[in-house]
């Protein structure tokens, strides 16, 4: 996929990890945790020894929406062990 295409990809997968945690980051910040989940997913299901994001499909959103909401769970729980 060419950049562009990550960038679309990864900020839809960001947009619905938000809705799935609750959202409260606000879309510039869904979008970009959505990117960097869709490339945390993919390489987190490499090395489990299956392709990650492999395209415009539905796996691969899959696999971007989970590495999102796992982003999203770790920022959260970093920022509120911070806080104390």
């Amino acid at each position: 996929m060419s950049i562009l295409a990550w960038i679309v990809f990864g900020g839809l997968a960001g947009l619905v990890a938000g809705i799935l945690t609750g959202g409260g980051g606000g879309i510039i910040y869904d979008v970009i945790v959505g990117i960097v989940g869709a490339i945390l997913g993919g390489f987190l299901m490499s090395l489990i020894g299956h392709s990650g994001v492999t395209g415009w499909n539905w796996s691969s959103f899959g696999v971007a929406v989970l590495g999102a909401v796992v982003l999203i769970v770790v920022l959260r729980w970093v920022r509120k062990r911070g806080r104390r």
